[in-house]
């Protein structure tokens, strides 16, 4: 029996320790100025996509196309408000499950860049933070503060329980890890807080990393201006959007033991977009001669976005300038990247690939096939509800002396109605100063006028009569993701509303509409007002399934919702003018569709899917073209 035992003990041991040894064959380190993969130098020809901005079922696509243009990493942001749904909620299940995508990298032959934030910008709401730190008692943002960094550390720790094992270190595919993100921007913006602060943060976001478990490289990624307040003593410094090599090589060796490697961490083959702004075109030559230099000097490098997706639902974020206080980013992320929003090649594809093939070892695949796309000529609406007669009916208000933030309300996206019954008449100047972010104004259910944060329209003339009723339909647009303005994000009204300078106070009725999932119509009566926001309601059966685009270019604004999948906001100023809907959302047979149309100018009565987006056609009201 002893025999037997120790026997027993001995295979079991020889198991464990030949599965370890299968799982731990690979490793990566930097060393001697090189990426060193299994020993050997290697460069990072990488390519950024966000797995929350594809669906799952994509995922596989995606990468294939990816590898199959010569890249031999992929990058992704983590998004904090992505994993922690709501307060104490997380979700690493379906579209939100890393690891999934993570292993499903490591089965196409990828490794695998994880930049896990906890601040990720990348156009996204409120640059990855959820939106209910606001709501912390003591804390503030990016910087040395103990409710901060608790909450940081939280989120770390969770993180890592999803991906500590598929690091390369344990047989993974993950060979680096960014603490924080494009902090000497942030730095450089923030002068009122001591750089020895900006640093102690920087360096505890370090610490939290390594003590959950990530035990390969760490990184930064800054401008290579900015490295004095962006790097961490100890990791490795990136820089973001250097074209010129002398510059790189002279911002990494002060930081870095007057050593390489040398790596790019955002090339940008594209830009972003925003609502209402041309959309940003970059010359597939250009970016094919820049990633011919890279190669030819030993640069390794990240395609900032190869691949961008789509900001479904409420998760596009907003930038700010001098001329607009917010500009909301789009639903699409295309990023006239060179696999586009539906995931097909593209010229600028075409020729990065060429030129890979030109110069690296290794073999690069066939192009995958694209996702099947249909047209979907005519889909019926059968049914509309009146948002004030249909919906608000039937929702208990909360009434304060003043209207209340979003966040006040426990309401972190979608809208709310603010209403307020007047016993005598006033007119003159509206004035909302502290609108958050655009608004559309009712006085006894007839629609007045628009207030828009984005072009500046803070105010209007109003002219209310006895016995009447004022209602503002607000609208959060997404929260500021980039720069300073980052600590100032409550949405809704957030400073007094006014009329011909006084301030209107008592019995303030706030709706909330956070259009978390699709409206149900099924006790509803049909009901239609001209100018009144509307909720249309179809279905339609298929035959079959494929990508198509929703055309809503004869439409005015709102968010549409196909079996129970939001996929984000349209707007007719443009440049986007349809909506991404991905095939894999869609069913053989019976489909449902609601569209929530704010502006309702014009009564609609059907939608169509086509087969080519349409994402650069501008459509500004006179006032607002420069």
């Amino acid at each position: 029996m002893k025999k037997f035992v120790l026997s027993l003990i001995a295979i079991i041991t020889l198991c464990c320790t030949t599965s370890f040894a299968q799982k731990a064959k690979h490793t990566f380190e930097i060393k001697n100025g090189s990426f060193l993969y299994d020993g050997k130098p290697i460069q990072i020809h990488s390519g950024e996509m966000h797995y929350a901005r594809v669906p799952h079922q994509y995922w596989r696509q995606r990468l294939e196309m990816l590898k199959a243009m010569g890249l031999n990493t992929v990058a992704t942001y983590v998004f904090w408000n992505y994993v922690e749904t709501a307060p104490g909620v997380w979700d690493f299940t379906g579209d939100h499950d890393l690891a999934r995508f993570v292993k499903t990298a490591q089965d196409v032959g990828l490794m695998v860049i994880l930049r896990p934030g906890p601040y990720a910008c990348a156009e996204w709401e409120f640059g990855g933070f959820p939106w209910w730190l606001q709501k912390t008692p003591g804390m503030v943002l990016r910087t040395d503060n103990k409710p901060f960094l608790d909450s940081c550390d939280l989120y770390i720790n969770k993180l890592a329980e999803q991906v500590r094992d598929l690091q390369i270190t344990k047989g993974g595919p993950i060979i680096m890890v960014q603490a924080e993100n494009e902090f000497g921007s942030y730095v450089a913006q923030r002068k009122d807080i001591p750089l020895a602060q900006h640093k102690a943060y920087s360096a505890t976001i370090k610490a939290d990393l390594l003590a959950a478990g990530f035990d390969v490289p760490l990184f930064t990624a800054d401008g290579s201006w900015l490295f004095k307040g962006g790097t961490i003593d100890g990791v490795f410094p990136t820089a973001n959007g250097e074209d010129n090599i002398d510059n790189l090589k002279k911002a990494v060796n002060q930081y870095h033991n007057g050593e390489g490697p040398y790596m790019v961490a955002e090339f940008y083959p594209g830009w972003l977009d925003h609502w209402a702004e041309p959309f940003p075109k970059t010359s597939a030559t250009n970016v094919a001669k820049q990633t011919k230099k890279y190669l030819e000097n030993n640069i390794s490098f990240n395609f900032y976005m190869v691949h961008g997706g789509t900001n479904f639902g409420f998760t596009s974020g907003a930038n700010y300038s001098t001329n607009h206080p917010i500009q909301p980013d789009m639903t699409s992320y295309d990023y006239d990247a060179p696999i586009s929003e539906a995931g097909w090649a593209t010229p600028k594809y075409d020729s990065i690939r060429a030129v890979m093939k030109q110069y690296v070892a290794y073999s690069i695949p066939s192009v995958p096939k694209a996702i099947p796309v249909i047209a979907i000529p005519s889909i019926h609406l059968n049914k509309s509800v009146d948002l004030f007669k249909g919906i608000i009916a039937h929702i208990q208000p909360v009434v304060a002396d003043t209207p209340m933030t979003f966040e006040d309300l426990n309401q972190g996206y979608g809208y709310v109605l603010y209403r307020k019954h007047f016993t005598q008449p006033i007119n003159g100047t509206l004035d909302l100063k502290g609108l958050r972010d655009y608004a559309l104004i009712y006085v006894n259910g007839k629609k007045v006028g628009e207030l828009n944060r984005q072009a500046n329209k803070f105010s209007m003339n109003i002219d209310i009569p006895f016995n009447a009723t004022l209602d503002i339909l607000v609208e959060n647009m997404g929260r500021i993701n980039y720069g300073s303005e980052i600590i100032h994000n409550l949405k809704g009204i957030i400073s007094p509303v006014t009329i011909e300078g006084n301030e209107i106070t008592g019995d303030w009725e706030m709706y909330k509409l956070p259009m978390s999932e699709t409206p149900d119509l099924s006790r509803q009566e049909n009901s239609y007002t001209a100018g009144n926001p509307v909720i249309y309601e179809g279905s339609f059966k298929l035959s079959k399934v494929g990508d198509t685009f929703l055309d809503m270019s004869k439409w005015g604004k709102g968010i549409i919702f196909v079996n129970g999948h939001n996929l984000g906001r349209y707007w007719k100023v443009g440049p986007q003018q349809t909506l991404y809907l991905p095939g894999c959302w869609l069913n053989k047979g019976n489909n449902t569709i609601e569209i929530f149309e704010q502006q309702n100018d014009v009564k609609q009565t059907e939608v169509s899917g086509v087969i080519t987006p349409i994402l650069d056609k501008l459509n500004l009201p006179q006032e607002d073209k420069k």
